[in-house]
Formats: structure tokens, sequence, C-alpha cells
């Protein structure tokens, strides 16, 4: 059965102000360059941005708002811009800024619904500061067009096939069947709730954080400010985390006082639920800089856990583990609702690429559990290469693996949830009266004995 049509957020989107017009406009046009000219990723170009940092906490709000909402809704933008123009913009440095300045103008006066005086001026102020002078006028007009007819050709656009790239369209229409294809392409539209895992107490926890909790033992909500400003964060009460990633770390079961192994941990979402629940976990990631904010993150919770900076491939530990949690490198197309930047900076190549490493991580994960034991491989990619491929790869090769079928109850989840194989198959669409979740897959699996 096709997934249900998404609702929109319980609790409407706040609409942000930008208080500081050029400055934070500036930030904002350097960040959507970053994505869109030279493939960074948006997360990685906020933290590397040096002005976005000095902005005010308000102003920063604005451009995560502004730059998320335009990559989110960019094909319904593009579309927009050029039902105005008579003929595409050159592909030149200046045509390219002045793209991207009438992308910025575009999503606030049709998605913000910022005041068409202030978005225009900026606009257009942004390009003679930033080497578009020429384009100013054109700018100008397409914008007061906006403006003037926005809403009407807004009205009349097909949003969830317009802002999902041609291959990740057909990918998930096979896969998923066209229905469902929709579906998940109109969850990712919506701006996501904050998922957060607790190590405590839920009742009295989702009280002062005024959430909801989710059947999974998740809490959601919906704030208004900082994270950091939220109760219970500087206590190291809990830690966010989607839904879904919350799944895979509980499909080990009671991991009390066993020795774990998770693989490719940082950021250490998956990290803190096993320690919390009381396993001594080593944590395993080849990237330094991560695996040191997986420190940090575990400081302030206060859970303690050991670390090493290692190739997952290559690394073993000195005695075979009780059980491994694979969280694989992935695509991440599951993530699009909180990250849309990887709807334009991934390809099939990429999926093709890292659905070999997947196969080598998961050779080395169950080479790493003792005979017997249990793994858990998972990834956060709506790709089937990336995801029942990998299992039924290594299987159909000989591997000395099982399956070790999930039960839709014992993780809070719907049957529609896990696959034939008895594996979990998350989607975006899920949950869709309750704002969603992350597309995610999850296979449990056991070490046959020799």
């Amino acid at each position: 059965m096709a997934d249900r049509k998404p609702r929109s957020n319980p609790k409407k989107p706040h609409r942000y102000a930008a208080p500081s017009p050029l400055a934070s406009r500036f930030v904002a046009l350097d960040l959507l360059a970053a994505v869109t000219a030279r493939a960074q990723p948006f997360d990685e170009a906020l933290d590397g941005h040096d002005g976005f940092s000095r902005l005010s906490g308000r102003d920063r709000a604005f451009v995560h708002n502004l730059c998320a909402t335009t990559l989110r809704r960019l094909g319904q933008i593009d579309a927009l811009i050029d039902a105005c123009l008579e003929r595409p913009l050159a592909d030149k440095a200046d045509a390219e800024i002045a793209k991207n300045v009438l992308r910025l103008g575009v999503c606030q006066l049709v998605f913000l619904q910022t005041p068409p005086h202030a978005a225009v001026n900026t606009s257009v102020q942004l390009a003679r500061k930033r080497r578009a002078s020429a384009f100013a006028g054109l700018i100008n007009a397409v914008l007061r067009r906006m403006g003037r007819e926005g809403e009407e050709m807004l009205g009349v656009q097909d949003a969830a096939r317009l802002n999902t790239p041609d291959w990740l369209w057909e990918s998930w229409s096979e896969a998923y069947g066209p229905e469902t294809c929709r579906a998940i392409a109109g969850a990712h539209l919506g701006e996501p709730p904050l998922d957060v895992t607790l190590k405590g107490d839920k009742e009295n926890w989702a009280a002062q954080l005024d959430a909801k909790e989710l059947p999974g033992g998740s809490l959601r909500l919906w704030p208004r400010g900082p994270i950091t400003d939220l109760p219970g964060f500087g206590e190291g009460a809990w830690w966010v985390q989607d839904a879904a990633a919350a799944i895979p770390a509980r499909l080990l079961g009671d991991v009390a006082g066993k020795n774990i192994v998770d693989l490719c941990a940082a950021p250490g979402g998956k990290t803190a639920q096993l320690a919390a629940m009381g396993a001594n976990v080593t944590a395993i990631d080849r990237a330094a800089g991560r695996l040191k904010r997986l420190q940090s993150n575990m400081k302030r919770l206060g859970l303690k856990i050991k670390t090493e900076v290692a190739d997952g491939t290559l690394w073993r530990p000195g005695q075979a583990s009780d059980a491994v949690l694979l969280d694989a490198p992935c695509s991440a197309t599951g993530t699009l609702r909180r990250h849309p930047d990887v709807a334009y900076l991934k390809s099939p190549g990429n999926v093709t690429d890292l659905a070999l490493l997947q196969s080598r991580l998961l050779e080395a994960a169950w080479k790493m559990v003792t005979p017997g034991g249990l793994f858990v491989y998972c990834a956060c990619s709506l790709q089937p290469e990336e995801g029942p491929h990998v299992i039924a790869h290594a299987i159909a090769l000989g591997a000395p693996i099982e399956r070790v079928p999930i039960d839709a109850a014992e993780i809070g989840a719907e049957d529609n949830w896990i696959n034939a194989e008895g594996e979990l198959r998350c989607l975006p669409s899920h949950m869709a009266d309750l704002g969603g979740m992350d597309g995610f897959f999850a296979a449990r699996l056991r070490r046959m004995p020799e």
C-alpha cells in the first residue's frame, strides 16, 4: 500500500526576520555558491565561514533558513526564474552570481514572505556589490514580477517532482513505486522537527521540552531558538538524533556489560545510545576531526567510551567483540529533509562507489564479531544499492552470516517498515502525521558459528 501524503508539521515553522539586510544576505550568497558552484556540503560551508559566525544569533537563524529553504525548493525556484527569462543566463562567473542572487530573492518572496521592497532592493544591491552589476536591471525586473505573480505561478507547479533530481526520482519510482516515490519527495519539502534521544526519564523531559514521545521512544519537538538553550542540553540529558537513526542500536538488544565496536561512529548518536545502555563501546572513525567532536559530545553527556582513529576496513579489535554496529558511509539520500544539499551533491556514480566501500566494511564487521554474535549494518540512504543489495550480495558470495529478522513490534514500528527479508526500511513519508522521519535501512545479522 502506498504511503499517506505527508501532512504539514503539527506546529507552524518559524518565520525569521532579517535585521541586518545586506550583511546576512552576503553570507547567504557565499554559502549558496559553496554548494551550487563548488559542490561543498552546506554544513561544512557553514562551519568554515567566518562571516556566518560573526553574525548575531537572529541573523544566523535567518541565513540558515534562507539557504536551507532555497536548497530544499531549488527545482521550483529555478523553474520560476526560467519562466521569467527570454533566454538562459550565460555560463559565466557574473551570470552565476546573478543566478544565485535571483534564487535567494525568489525564495524570500515566494517561500519566506519577505516584504517585496526588502527582497528586491537588497537583491539588486547584492548584485552590484558582488561583481554582477550588469544583471542588476534583470534581477530587479524578475523579482518585481515575482512579487506580483509568484504565488499564482507557484500554484501550478508540481513541487515534489521539480525539487527531486531525475536520477533520484527514477531510482525511487523503480524501488518503491510511483506513488510512494511521490510521497517520499513530498516529505522532503517540509521543515523537519527536532528529535532527541534521552539518557533517562522520558516523561519528565517530554514535559520540560514540550515534546511528544514517538512510538520508538524518541522525543519530537519544534524548537524556536538555539538547541543549546533547550532544557537539559547543558546537563547532558539528551542528544539530537532522528527517530529513524535511533532504531539500529536497539536491534542489538541488551548490551549491558558487552564489548561493542561502533564502526564509522561519528557524530556519535549511536555510540551514545550503546554507552547509555551499559555497553563497553569502542568507537572507530577514520576522520580525526569528527572523532574529536564525538568525544566532546560524550563528555557533555557524561558517557565513557574508547575511541580510535582508524580505517574501519583494516582495523581489528584485540579480541573478537560481542557485537558490532556499522553505520556505513553512504549517499545520505534518506536525509534530504535535513540536508537538502545532498540532492545536488550526489550522483549515481557516488552510489556505485559507496556500495563497494560498504561491502568491504560489512566484511570487516562480521570478522570483528565473535562466532554466533550479532552485528547490525545500517545506512541513511534510500538507494537499494546501499542497503538490501549489500546484504544480499555478501550472502550470495558465501559470507558466513545470516539475517536475524526484525519484528516491527520490538522497535515500535509499523509492519510496512519491515521488508520481506526481515530488514528495516524507514521512508521519509512514514509517520507523516507526526512530521515524518529520515530514510533509513538496517539489517540485523549473525555471524554463523564456525
